[in-house]
């Protein structure tokens, strides 16, 4: 699946092929990709702890920044923050966020992805104009308090993650050096 991605300072965009990975708990891109690309980076006030579908640590290290960017996609448009890590051969990874934000139709046979239930924020509703403002404007209240509580989902979602992915690594340390003492 290819998506336009538009860098919000310049407005360029780039077409790029992603990943659609439901067991994403986030939205990632690739660190050379973006830097190749010259997204604007935003570093983090805390770094990220990146884990690989496999539960190895990612061997580029910690999340320590992130890009935002308008995502394009058959007329469909929404503004997302992507995590900046090292995905290999890999540019995009669409996860979570953007599955539930678009709620797409995917047939996995022909591989295939539709976007046919548009939530009332997407670019994609067309309605006469004086409706598509007065709908807006009630929307946007609507969505900023959707957002924010998806945001705060996802960000309580990491911070666990994180939290049973740094017990695990003490565990690991722990019987490491049981074996190592005896």
């Amino acid at each position: 699946m290819k998506i336009g991605l538009e860098k919000i300072d310049t407005h360029e965009r780039v077409t790029v092929k992603v990943l659609l990975d439901s067991r994403a708990t986030g939205m990632f891109i690739d660190k050379k990709f973006a830097e190749r690309h010259g997204f604007k980076l935003e570093r983090l006030e805390k770094p990220l702890i990146v884990t690989n579908m496999d539960s190895s640590n990612n061997s580029g290290g910690r999340i320590t920044h992130k890009i935002e960017c308008n995502v394009y996609y058959r007329g469909h448009q929404k503004r997302m923050k992507f995590d900046v890590c090292s995905l290999g051969r890999m540019e995009v990874i669409l996860g979570m966020p953007w599955l539930v934000a678009h709620n797409p139709e995917i047939d996995w046979e022909k591989g295939e992805v539709k976007i046919t239930r548009c939530p009332p924020w997407c670019g994609k509703n067309n309605r006469s104009k004086e409706a598509g403002e007065r709908q807006e404007r009630v929307t946007r209240k609507e969505t900023r308090t959707v957002e924010g509580k998806k945001q705060e989902q996802w960000k309580e979602r990491k911070q666990l993650v994180g939290q049973q992915v740094r017990r695990k690594i003490g565990e690991e340390k722990r019987r490491w050096r049981s074996i190592t003492k005896k």
